[in-house]
């Protein structure tokens, strides 16, 4: 789903970058409620685990692969407005160090596969788990189903760009058809990993998990036929002093493995978007990415000529500067969120206020 440049005209690329520059500053604003000491630490590695995903191409079609979005993965884990930053940094990382996915295209690729997978994974995410039993298992069940739509949702709201600023001229009936068709195949795929990863999450940390925190039920006892909630027991240690770094290291970890060795063995099909912009002409006027003579362009680094080494080490650099990049913006915006709530602010509110 990475727009290069040429495929959208100029007009509808600036538009889209306006709401792609939009988006991230109300979800900066939006990540404060949702991080705290436990979770900052987790979103970077989210995005550098989404990073490593996404170079794992599955085969879903004749001649065609597909790769994880992130949107529906990282909403779930640490909330939908850090969800769209995870994503956002991925996607700036991949056009400015791997000529992946248009520069000008930028706010085409953070509209689709940062917002519209995030907003349309969480919404029916949120909606299944109200009705689902309150239990493990019916996070991962939503998970499934979130990501599985969100896939193709994005494909749609690619077609709908294109139908307004697409630089060839295509039958956008057929261009619709052709993308959805092929990235609700590539969303089973997404359902997959996503549903796999989250489950794997909340079976040992759910309090690490966004979509879980209301996971947890009050026993009920039953007193003279009536069923009443029995006195919250306390934890043996408590949710906040438990460490995530077994999480953080064992993602880490993962992350460096998939992007380092198992990447090597991904699909090399085109994905679903580059098979059909082939078949229906939208790539006519593609355009050379303006980070193409980049050391680590294609997810290679320049000069080393053993394809197995090339990749597996660009895709560790990538893994490491992603996780570097996306913690830093997290850490920032915690810290902001504590300095929003700080002692010595309360205390100046209360003096003016009286």
């Amino acid at each position: 789903m990475h727009v290069p440049d040429g495929f959208i005209d100029a007009p509808t690329s600036a538009v889209t970058g306006v709401v792609a520059a939009a988006a991230v500053a109300v979800s900066l604003r939006g990540a404060r409620r949702e991080l705290d000491e436990r979770t900052a630490p987790l979103a970077g590695l989210v995005a550098a685990f989404i990073f490593a995903v996404q170079m794992l191409n599955f085969p879903v079609a004749a001649g065609t692969s597909g790769h994880l979005l992130g949107g529906a993965l990282a909403a779930i884990l640490v909330g939908p407005y850090t969800g769209v930053l995870c994503v956002s940094v991925v996607l700036l990382m991949q056009g400015i160090l791997f000529a992946d996915g248009g520069l000008t295209a930028l706010g085409v690729n953070i509209t689709n596969m940062a917002i519209v997978t995030t907003v349309v994974a969480y919404a029916v995410f949120r909606g299944l788990v109200k009705v689902l039993p309150r239990s493990r298992r019916s996070v991962t069940v939503a998970s499934f189903v979130a990501a599985l739509l969100s896939v193709p949702a994005a494909a749609l709201a690619f077609t709908l760009m294109y139908a307004v600023g697409g630089t060839t001229d295509v039958s956008i009936g057929k261009v619709a058809g052709a993308m959805v068709g092929v990235h609700i195949l590539i969303g089973i795929g997404e359902a997959a990993i996503t549903a796999l990863t989250v489950g794997a999450v909340v079976a040992v940390r759910p309090d690490l998990v966004y979509g879980a925190r209301d996971l947890r039920q009050r026993l009920q006892l039953r007193v003279g036929g009536e069923l009443v909630d029995a006195p919250a027991a306390e934890p043996a240690v408590p949710v906040a002093a438990r460490s995530p770094r077994k999480v953080w290291a064992v993602g880490l970890v993962t992350s460096l493995v998939l992007a380092g060795f198992v990447s090597f063995y991904a699909s090399a099909s085109p994905d679903g978007l580059e098979k059909v912009a082939a078949d229906h002409g939208i790539d006519k006027k593609t355009e050379d990415h303006a980070n193409a003579d980049s050391p680590l362009a294609d997810y290679g680094v320049k000069d080393i000529t053993d394809a197995r080494l090339s990749g597996g080490l660009a895709g560790v650099i990538g893994v490491g500067v992603t996780v570097v990049a996306g913690s830093a913006v997290f850490w920032a915006v915690r810290r902001r969120r504590t300095d929003d709530v700080s002692p010595s602010s309360t205390g100046t509110t209360a003096g003016s206020s009286a």
